[in-house]
């Protein structure tokens, strides 16, 4: 009897080690999102650099100037937070398309450069928007094309990997089949040239950015929007720690004023008027 009772409760032992360990798995499993973001949710310490990847060809946001220097808006505001942290700030341009392999790999930070979080609030961790924008078409000045139904079998250019092309392939989907080709490029720089060249009829884009574009009087914004939408400083996905960091810092750049002192740096491309900040 009293061996059958040493092996009962060996037995009870043994079910309860399988019993926890399924338990432990299964708290894993079901919090496995919450799992992952503890071990990429790190914080920066003073010394530390901190990696922007950008848009180079992003004007007024991140871009190059005529001495070579990359600047921009979103660079400014960069600089800023990593000052007021003591970080070293590293400016890192990337490809568009393959920005969430640079952040996934670990290469940038975030990405803070007009990044639409609007449509993607799942796939980032998200800083809270800072700008208001919309998806517009531009077309030539002296073009015949003067509303979005003018566009029907004309050829439009829109940025690869962009909100403009998400927005028109997915809830504007009806509008783009009407078009003759919707054509992707690499950026709005070589979009707008092949529209002021005749090589197109319209190019899809950020309103955010359409300013910089008209200036010359030799391109203007069609009448009517494709979408809205918001900017924000997308983070790798569980970064909650870091996004923490640069949230808090910004919004004391808001209070005192420094996020609305930079944009009027920026007031020929419309940005003050954009922030949905310190309003």
């Amino acid at each position: 009897m009293k061996k059958r009772m040493v092996l009962l409760l060996t037995a009870a032992l043994a079910a309860a080690t399988i019993l926890a360990g399924c338990g432990s798995k299964s708290e894993t499993t079901s919090g496995g999102s919450d799992a992952k973001a503890s071990t990429e949710s790190v914080e920066k310490q003073k010394g530390d650099t901190f990696t922007v990847g950008f848009d180079a060809e992003y004007p007024p946001y991140g871009y190059k100037d005529d001495s070579g220097e990359y600047v921009g808006f979103d660079l400014d505001l960069a600089q800023e937070v990593c000052e007021r942290n003591g970080w070293e700030l590293v400016k890192k341009p990337v490809s568009w398309d393959a920005k969430d392999m640079e952040l996934d790999s670990g290469t940038i930070d975030c990405i803070w450069n007009g990044f639409t979080m609007t449509g993607r609030e799942d796939e980032y961790t998200w800083s809270e928007p800072y700008i208001d924008n919309s998806q517009i078409f531009l077309v030539s000045a002296d073009s015949d094309i003067k509303s979005q139904e003018d566009l029907a079998g004309k050829t439009v250019l829109v940025q690869a990997d962009s909100a403009a092309l998400e927005a028109l392939q997915g809830d504007a989907k009806d509008l783009a089949d009407t078009f003759g080709t919707l054509t992707e490029v690499p950026d709005y720089n070589t979009a707008a040239m092949n529209l002021e060249a005749g090589a197109a009829d319209a190019v899809a884009m950020d309103k955010a950015i359409s300013a910089r574009y008209t200036a010359d009087g030799k391109l203007k914004v069609l009448d009517g929007e494709i979408s809205k939408e918001q900017y924000a400083i997308g983070f790798k996905l569980g970064n909650t720690a870091l996004r923490d960091q640069v949230q808090k810092t910004f919004d004391e750049m808001v209070a005192d004023g420094t996020v609305a002192e930079i944009a009027e740096n920026y007031a020929s491309d419309d940005i003050p008027s954009a922030l949905c900040v310190g309003k």
